[in-house]
């Protein structure tokens, strides 16, 4: 556990010393005071019995070391413990307060991807397991969350994570529709790749519950009920029979948790705006960032309005408390030939680094090129098919 923890605060230090070098500009600034809305969710409502039933007999049957019965069992004794279920949910809901037994969380730590090295903790992302029916409560706090936010059109328009009917496939989807647009209009178009490092691990809970207050609107019992769900949480490492000792959560949002990916889209709201001012195009997936800008060949000027973008996003990242990851973060040139051999020497400052756009690059997991052609993915998903038909039993 001491690992995870002391990476968090290694991040949280690596951006303090960019703020205190750095300050937003007040046009960026402002942009965080606007409510997006104006309307207010006051309070969450009380369930039926039968909406509890719904929810419970629709979720996954895993249990958490932490849950007093096997999940299955619960689900088997559904109708003889409903109603003191339902008492407790919904006296959670309606007092604004989340019991202390459902802020404890087992971490897993899980390898990044399967090519990595097992021995090396920075392999690892820390995810939380979470007892059984804490998760019932926060799909109840979702679904109405949800349907406050859909039926407001609180939700940026262009983020596709942890949204109904969105997906990765929406989010490349609009990004190569607009990228193919320009090139046939004979436009080149800088694409860069954003990423962010451990971004739900650093958010910070005072920022977090000012943004539901003020741009999303929740108040009164919703208010301290979030309050009440972000304060003395507490988690530990458990592998195989060893547990590490416990340690109090003092950031981020809980990966592994039903509200967790939902709280960072909002979490995130502000940064729709910061983008826009700037003129740049965009579309987000959780906290992976793509930002885009179309032109023809001669307009160098507007194609490196993408270099003030990354600052003030990098900016307003760093007051938010999240790191902009440089290392990760990549550059393309896409459109006609004829369009990109005239930028071929083109060199872009994004914030604190040089980079020359490459030719192709990973994006949601497919491999974009230059051309759109999708030549690099095909060949990949080709060599993982062979692969997966000469080594399967036969």
């Amino acid at each position: 556990m001491d690992f995870f923890d002391s990476k968090i605060e290694n991040i949280r230090d690596k951006i303090k010393q960019i703020n205190i070098t750095s300050s937003l500009s007040s046009g960026v600034a402002d942009l965080e005071q606007n409510p997006v809305t104006e309307v207010r969710l006051e309070v969450f409502n009380p369930l039926p019995q039968l909406e509890l039933e719904k929810i419970i007999s629709s979720s996954n049957s895993t249990t958490c070391t932490l849950d007093a019965v096997p999940t299955k069992l619960l689900k088997q004794v559904l109708p003889d413990i409903i109603k003191p279920l339902l008492m407790i949910v919904n006296s959670s809901l309606t007092l604004g307060h989340v019991p202390k037994a459902f802020k404890t969380a087992v971490i897993k730590p899980l390898i990044k991807k399967p090519n990595l090295d097992p021995s090396v903790l920075s392999n690892y992302r820390p995810i939380s397991n979470l007892p059984f029916i804490s998760k019932i409560l926060e799909k109840a706090v979702a679904q109405q969350l949800c349907s406050y936010l859909q039926r407001n059109q609180i939700y940026e328009k262009f983020q596709s994570g942890f949204r109904p009917y969105h997906s990765t496939e929406t989010a490349l989807v609009k990004i190569t529709n607009d990228l193919l647009t320009a090139a046939d209009q004979g436009c080149a178009s800088l694409l860069v790749l954003l990423d962010m490092s451990a971004a739900f691990d650093t958010i910070d809970h005072t920022i977090l519950l000012e943004r539901l207050e003020n741009m999303v609107g929740v108040t009164g019992t919703a208010l301290t009920w979030f309050k009440s769900y972000l304060t003395d949480r507490y988690q530990f490492v458990r592998i195989n029979d060893m547990s590490s000792s416990y340690t109090k959560v003092r950031y981020g949002i809980p990966q592994g948790s039903i509200l967790g990916p939902l709280l960072f889209t909002l979490y995130m709201l502000p940064l729709g705006k910061v983008i826009r001012k700037q003129d740049v195009d965009f579309h987000c997936y959780a906290d992976d960032t793509q930002l885009f800008i179309s032109a023809k060949p001669d307009d160098r000027v507007r194609l490196k309005k993408i270099e003030d973008c990354v600052k003030d996003v990098k900016l307003w990242m760093s007051h938010n408390f999240l790191l902009l990851n440089s290392e990760i973060t990549e550059v393309l040139l896409l459109g006609p030939k004829a369009a990109r051999n005239k930028l071929s020497d083109l060199m872009l400052n994004l914030a604190d680094f040089s980079v020359t756009p490459g030719s192709a690059a990973k994006n949601l997991g497919v491999i974009i090129d230059s051309d759109l052609a999708f030549d690099k993915h095909i060949s990949m998903l080709l060599e993982q098919l062979f692969y997966t038909y000469v080594t399967s039993p036969s």
